[in-house]
C-alpha cells in the first residue's frame, strides 16, 4: 500500500531532478495576464488569442505525444492541450511532464480554442513550474474527518471548495454591515483589544501580561465601554468591527475568539434602534445571501415584514409561570431540572442567572423573528431603566431561529445609577460569578462628565453562522482546535 511518505519521497526525487536540470522550482514571478474564468466565460472574445494563465494542476492525462493538463485558479478550471515539441530551457514539454504532479502550480502560455471534443482549451506545448507540491491533495471523499479538516483548513478549502465560498460570503456579510453603517453617517473607529478593566458583557475574560508595563491586561470581551467613551468624547455615531475574546466553551453558537460589531448613536433610544437595526439585518442578509427567507435548524425563517415586539416578563409567565420580578428560587431550579439542565453548578447562582437560564429554554424553541423587549433591570446592568416601569430596562434582542441575533439598549448615562449597578455586579463577581461585570471607575468618571441619550447595539458573526446554517467552527477560516504535532 502506498503511503503519504511514499508519495512525498517520490515528489522529493522529482524536485531534486528538476533542480539538477537548472530549473528553479519556486520562482518569484508569474507572467499571468488573465484569469481562467474570463477565458471560459468570454470565449468568443479570447478565441484564437494568446494568453498566459496560471493555477494548480488538478489532473494530468498523457498519451505519448499528446497530453491534457487541467489547472484551476481561484476563479475557475480549464484544460491545457499539449502536443510534443522540442524541449525549451526552464520549461516542461510532454516528455518532461512526468516530473510534474497534481497539486503543482504551473503557468501556461498559448492560444485559446476548442479541442476536437469541443472543450475550451489553452493550446500550450510548454509549461512553466511556479511551485512544486510535495504532498498530494486528498480526494474529496477522503477528507471528511472534521478534526483533520479543521486542523488543515488550507487543504479543506482546496478539496471542499464550498468551504472557501462560505468564507467569501462571510466577507460579504461584514462588508455589507460596514457599508450600511457608513451610508447612514456612522464613523468606524477601532478601539483597544487590551484593557485594564474589561466589561460590556457577562463573560469570563482571557488574561495576558504586558512586559513593557509589567502589568496584566484583559483581552476585551466587548467593544462597548470604549465606544461609549467616544460618545462622551463628542462623537455622535460610531461603530467598530473586530475580534473579541471570551474564555468559555466551544459549541455551535460560541467560539472563544470571534468577530463582533458594535455601534452607538447619540440622541436616539431603543425604539428608534429597533427600527434601524431591523433594517440593517435585512439589508445584510439580502446582500450576503440574496434572500430574506431561510431554513435554519428546523425553523422556516422569513425576515421580511415588520417584526413583533414581545415583553420578557410576559414570555416567562406564559411559558413557565415564572414571575421575574418576584422569583421563586425553588420553582426555577425545578423548572431547569425538569428540562434537563444540570442544576448543581447553579445552586449558588443569583436569581438573575437562574432567570436567564430559563429564558434560554424558551429561546431555543423560538423561530421568530421578533424583538424581545423590557428585560429585567437585574439582567441588564448597562441599560437604561424604563420610565414607565423601573423594574425593566429599555433593552432589545432580535430572536431568530432559537438564538439572540444581537443586543441593544437605551444606554445608561446616569453615573450614580451606573455606579450602583457596577457595585452589584462586582459583588456577584466577588461571590464567585466569574461572568459578572467588573467595577469600571474610569467609565463612571466619563459619565460624570456627561454622555447624551444614546442607543447602542451589538451583534457577532453568530448571525452569519446561523443564517449560513453551520456551526461556528465551520464558518471561520481557522477554527480553534487543540494543538497537535
Amino acid at each position: 500500500m502506498t503511503t503519504l511518505a511514499d508519495y512525498r519521497d517520490e515528489r522529493l526525487r522529482k524536485l531534486s531532478e528538476i533542480k539538477e536540470q537548472g530549473i528553479n522550482p519556486y520562482p518569484s514571478k508569474s507572467s499571468r495576464n488573465t484569469t481562467i474564468d474570463k477565458v471560459v466565460k468570454d470565449f468568443d472574445e479570447f478565441d484564437g488569442k494568446e494568453v498566459t494563465i496560471a493555477g494548480r494542476i488538478t489532473a494530468i492525462r498523457s498519451f505519448g505525444k499528446l497530453a491534457f493538463v487541467k489547472i484551476r485558479d481561484y476563479f475557475g478550471e480549464v484544460q491545457i492541450f499539449m502536443q510534443q515539441e522540442d524541449e525549451k530551457d526552464g520549461l516542461f514539454n510532454t516528455k518532461k511532464l512526468k516530473l510534474l504532479d497534481t497539486g503543482d502550480f504551473i503557468e501556461a502560455t498559448g492560444k485559446v480554442g476548442k479541442s476536437s471534443t469541443g472543450e475550451i482549451s489553452v493550446f500550450a506545448n510548454q509549461l512553466r513550474l511556479l511551485a512544486k507540491a510535495l504532498r498530494p491533495l486528498p480526494g474529496r471523499d477522503g477528507f471528511t474527518n472534521k478534526e483533520e479538516r479543521y486542523r488543515r483548513r488550507y487543504v479543506d478549502m482546496n478539496v471542499n471548495t464550498e468551504v472557501r465560498e462560505r468564507m467569501v460570503r462571510r466577507s460579504k456579510f461584514w462588508q455589507a454591515t460596514r457599508k450600511f453603517m457608513l451610508d447612514h453617517g456612522f464613523i468606524e473607529i477601532n478601539v483597544p483589544v487590551l484593557e485594564h478593566t474589561t466589561g460590556g458583557a457577562d463573560a469570563n475574560p482571557f488574561v495576558t501580561h504586558m512586559d513593557a508595563l509589567d502589568e496584566d491586561f484583559y483581552l476585551r470581551i466587548s467593544h462597548e465601554l470604549p465606544l461609549k467613551r467616544l460618545i462622551g468624547a463628542g462623537f455622535e455615531k460610531v461603530f467598530d468591527i473586530g475580534p473579541r475574546f471570551r474564555n468559555e466553551g466551544v459549541d455551535d453558537e460560541h467560539l472563544p475568539e470571534h468577530i463582533a460589531f458594535e455601534s452607538y448613536s447619540a440622541y436616539e433610544d431603543y425604539e428608534q434602534g429597533m427600527d434601524f437595526y431591523e433594517e440593517m439585518i435585512k439589508y445584510v442578509a439580502k446582500e450576503t445571501w440574496g434572500t430574506l427567507q431561510f431554513k435554519v435548524g428546523g425553523f422556516d425563517i422569513d425576515l421580511s415584514g415588520k417584526w413583533p415586539r414581545v415583553k420578557y416578563a410576559d414570555l416567562l409567565r406564559e411559558k413557565f409561570n415564572v414571575d421575574v420580578f418576584n422569583p421563586d428560587r425553588e420553582q426555577m431550579l425545578n423548572i431547569l431540572k425538569d428540562n434537563g439542565v444540570d442544576i448543581e453548578p447553579l445552586k449558588k447562582a443569583t436569581d438573575a442567572r437562574l432567570i436567564d437560564h430559563i429564558w434560554k429554554l424558551i429561546r431555543k424553541t423560538s423561530g421568530g423573528p421578533y424583538w424581545l423587549v423590557e428585560e429585567p433591570t437585574a439582567l441588564s446592568p448597562l441599560a437604561k431603566v424604563s420610565p414607565e416601569n423601573p423594574l425593566v430596562t429599555e433593552r432589545f434582542h432580535p430572536i431568530i431561529a432559537g438564538t439572540e441575533m444581537g443586543n441593544g439598549f437605551s444606554e445608561l448615562n446616569d453615573p450614580l445609577d451606573q455606579l450602583a449597578r457596577f457595585k452589584e455586579q462586582q459583588a456577584a463577581r466577588d461571590a464567585g460569578d466569574t461572568e459578572a461585570q467588573m467595577l469600571d471607575m474610569d467609565f463612571v468618571e466619563m459619565l460624570e462628565y456627561g454622555m447624551p441619550p444614546t442607543c447602542g447595539w451589538g451583534n457577532s458573526e453568530r448571525n452569519f453562522w446561523l443564517l449560513e446554517g453551520v456551526s461556528g467552527r465551520e464558518a471561520v477560516p481557522f477554527p480553534i482546535i487543540k494543538s497537535k504535532e
